[in-house]
């Protein structure tokens, strides 16, 4: 398991000027940036029964969430801030998501939920850690997930469509370099 050196900054600081610094961190590339999926219709997990090649089935973006995942992608193009690839869980929230801030996205089972699921968790995030631990080049890998799966990572837990962007060392180890949303 990865050792973890944390730097945990205020989701919206006063001056902005913690932010203004990981926005422009961010905009040389190389990070990992995880994010939790936007606003959903309101509950908790999903429900009973639901099947996760039906978006009907489960609990999904909610009208504001829809847009705020669209303004994440709008502020991070504005931002200058590159994005080399974008991975996210099979949840339709987080595929939506993903979608809808860069128009583009590749499903991956490792960043799939696992609130209810907790026996999977270990596995997942040691494969999604595999992935932390390789150089990000070309820009900025995006993974978009959920807050459970963050936590586990990072010890974070995250707003909805927060960033939680992470740096991989050349020891395979990451470091938590900053967190917070580029909109206000």
């Amino acid at each position: 398991m990865a050792a973890l050196s944390a730097i945990v900054l205020p989701v919206r600081a006063a001056t902005g000027d913690t932010e203004t610094a990981l926005w422009q961190q961010l905009q040389s590339g190389g990070h990992v940036l995880l994010i939790r999926h936007a606003a959903t219709e309101p509950g908790v997990g999903d429900p009973p029964g639901f099947d996760l090649q039906n978006c009907a089935t489960q609990r999904n973006l909610s009208p504001a969430g829809r847009e705020d995942a669209r303004r994440l992608g709008s502020a991070l193009k504005q931002l200058g801030i590159p994005v080399a690839a974008v991975r996210s869980s099979r949840w339709c929230r987080c595929l939506e998501t993903a979608q809808l801030a860069f128009g583009r996205v590749r499903p991956w089972p490792a960043l799939d939920n696992t609130f209810e699921t907790p026996a999977r968790r270990p596995q997942q995030i040691s494969e999604i850690r595999k992935s932390l631990a390789q150089p990000v080049t070309g820009g900025n890998l995006v993974l978009v997930t959920h807050g459970v799966n963050i936590l586990a990572l990072t010890g974070i837990s995250p707003a909805e469509n927060e960033i939680v962007a992470v740096r991989s060392g050349s020891d395979g180890r990451f470091t938590v370099v900053g967190r917070g949303i580029p909109y206000h």
